[in-house]
């Protein structure tokens, strides 16, 4: 793929707006603790403390493999046929030693876990199951130490469509741990410790659609750093997203990742993220970056951010660093989904680094040189040359060529922020809608205030009814424009109508 970047980096004028920055330092930083605080109401999946036990005896019919023959379950997959149930035994199976010895399911295959049952890539093999057969299912299984490339991920390496993966332990492999296919189903299963994402739901041939990641606790993934490997790549989290088409993400328990929990980049559209608990991330519990139409409720997120925040705040950035970060992304009623906005409610919001950003930059569309979503256009224009002077400078074009933060309505929500939990002391306490000034290429309709103008007053994005304890702060139109709840409530910006503040209740 390597084609992947950060793309909340403001340009240099805005860069220019500085502010004073938190008052510790890296070295006296606190650590959130790695389990949930005993505050919260709503359960969580842990899952890699508690994994469910697989089938003891080979289920009637299966074929069962030996782990003390190298190979068995590759062999045994490929002389059997279709729809055929593998138990493996209790032990530690492996594959043929060569880097590219994998297992290849034919169509219906089912893969069942001992208690016990390991399948090890011993750090020599890429892959642990590939190829394009459908409706494989893997259970009650521990894979771990492949070592996929960047990019690619050792189960379901080749995104085919309609595989179940329930019950597994996917951990210490590089790469992604798991891949995604159209009709995928990833239920309580540990995504834990892997070298890039706990999954990349990412396929490069057909439409992803009709995902389902449902109980699973994805922990500690992105252990090779990946962003100061490739500075700028937006190529990490817990799960990566992409141009996947109807997803459910519920239920998940996503903590302790190096970088973001949840990031959905690039014409994603039509998901509901709910009932989660995101915590602990070192950046961003959830960001959704240039998609369509999300459902994001009653999530429990907290003390996320406090390692990227910081960062930022430290070189002193002065660009509201979100722990909901919304980029380019917005309801578009053509685009068919479920919803045909971006709603935000009855989220619990916990002492992050800051809160939610929607933020569009003003320089980023279609043919663009500042795209950094290269080559791709919006699901409004299929033509991508078709964004271009003059064209694009009028109706319908100047408005389909952009990835739009429009029709986000952000409601029922409680933001709790202490300062005392997070170290902070300033750039902390930030809710903003902003954009930058557009200065690039030089033939660009949205140059100037325009889409700042537009993102603040003119999209139909809107804070209402929902509740505030803590010292909180509000961006709008620019990085610079920073204002206390009255000016936020007042005209012109006129946001969080039936909202409470309560400045002194957060700490």
């Amino acid at each position: 793929m390597g084609r992947k970047w950060r793309s909340w980096v403001l340009p240099a004028a805005a860069l220019a707006l500085l502010a004073a920055g938190c008052e510790s330092t890296p070295d006296a930083r606190k650590k959130p603790a790695a389990a949930p605080s005993t505050s919260a109401a709503r359960p969580v999946a842990r899952v890699c403390a508690e994994p469910a036990a697989g089938p003891a005896k080979a289920p009637a019919g299966a074929v069962t493999v030996d782990p003390a023959k190298v190979g068995d379950l590759a062999t045994k997959t490929k002389n059997s046929p279709p729809n055929t149930t593998f138990w493996l035994r209790p032990g530690r199976h492996r594959l043929q030693p060569d880097r590219y010895a994998q297992v290849i399911p034919k169509k219906g295959n089912r893969y069942l876990g001992a208690p016990g049952a390991v399948l090890d890539g011993r750090k020599a093999n890429q892959y642990a199951f590939g190829g394009r057969a459908r409706d494989v299912t893997i259970r009650h299984l521990t894979v771990q130490r492949f070592v996929a490339p960047p990019d690619e991920g050792v189960v379901n390496h080749d995104s085919a469509d309609g595989w179940v993966i329930e019950h597994a332990t996917i951990q210490h492999n590089s790469g992604a741990g798991l891949m995604a296919g159209a009709r995928q189903r990833v239920r309580a299963n540990c995504l834990r410790g892997n070298g890039q994402y706990g999954m990349n739901a990412y396929k490069a041939t057909g439409r992803l659609r009709d995902l389902v990641v449902e109980g699973n606790e994805i922990v500690g993934n992105n252990t090779d750093d990946w962003e100061r490997r490739r500075k700028g790549c937006g190529c990490t989290g817990g799960i990566k997203f992409w141009a996947v088409d109807g997803a459910d993400v519920r239920g998940n328990w996503v903590h302790d990742n190096r970088g973001t929990g949840l990031w959905a980049d690039t014409n994603n559209n039509d998901f509901r993220i709910e009932d989660n608990v995101l915590e602990t991330n070192d950046g961003a519990a959830l960001i959704y970056e240039t998609s369509y139409n999300a459902v994001i409720r009653k999530n429990t997120i907290r003390r996320n951010n406090w390692v990227e925040g910081r960062r930022y705040a430290d070189r002193g950035d002065n660009f509201p660093f979100a722990t909901v970060y919304v980029s380019e992304s917005g309801g578009e009623p053509r685009i068919r989904a479920r919803t045909d906005k971006i709603e935000i409610y009855r989220n619990v919001l916990e002492d992050n680094w800051s809160g939610i950003t929607l933020w569009e930059n003003a320089d980023r569309f279609c043919n663009s040189p500042a795209n950094t979503s290269s080559g791709d256009c919006t699901l409004l224009v299929k033509d991508t040359d078709r964004c271009a002077r003059p064209a694009i400078a009028t109706a319908p074009l100047y408005g389909d060529c952009r990835w739009k933060t429009q029709r986000v309505d952000i409601h029922g929500n409680r933001f709790v922020l202490d300062k005392s939990v997070v170290d902070c002391a300033a750039k902390c306490d930030r809710m903003a809608v902003l954009a930058n000034y557009g200065t690039y290429p030089d033939w660009s309709p949205y140059q100037g205030e325009r889409v700042a103008e537009a993102i603040t007053r003119k999209q139909h994005n809107r804070w209402h009814d929902n509740a505030y304890l803590g010292p909180w702060k509000f961006v709008a139109h620019d990085p610079s424009r920073v204002l206390d709840f009255g000016q936020w409530q007042s005209t012109p910006y006129r946001q969080d109508a039936g909202s409470t503040f309560r400045a002194r209740d957060g700490g």
